[in-house]
């Protein structure tokens, strides 16, 4: 027997809808990492999110946003932009994952829309002193 999700709430419910979300992101795909892993995993992945839709922080991951030479629109306000759930999960082979959200932002057009998607992939990386991190991955 599976366990019921809930129903999820219309478009355009706003921040109050985000809940119902979250809580059916966790019932569709079961928690399978550390709980510090999925602490930073969800904190990297909102940041690569946020500078993937509105330019802001693109400088601290250049294998993900490589520098060139003109500039690049971003295709989100900030003042509109919000993830309304996440959830990080193992991808494979130890030492990936992949990092699925739910957002809602105004494009630059002004129109606002929910319940977009994205999911930004990672591998573990090891360090020379042993210490490990979440690299994000360009997309392909």
């Amino acid at each position: 027997m599976s366990t019921p999700v809930s129903e999820l709430p219309p478009h355009g419910e706003g921040p109050a809808g985000d809940a119902a979300v979250q809580e059916a992101l966790d019932g569709a795909w079961p928690r399978d990492l550390p709980a510090a892993d999925e602490r930073e995993l969800l904190a990297a992945g909102r940041d690569v999110l946020r500078a993937d839709a509105t330019g802001i922080g693109r400088a601290k991951w250049p294998g993900v946003f490589p520098r060139s030479g003109r500039g690049v629109a971003p295709a989100f306000g900030t003042g509109r932009f919000r993830v309304q759930a996440a959830i990080a999960r193992r991808d494979g082979a130890d030492g990936r994952a992949v990092v699925h959200l739910v957002w809602a932002g105004a494009d630059r057009g002004g129109t606002f829309t929910d319940g977009r998607v994205s999911d930004w992939y990672f591998i573990r990386t090891v360090s020379r002193k042993g210490g490990s991190t979440w690299t994000p991955q360009p997309r392909i």
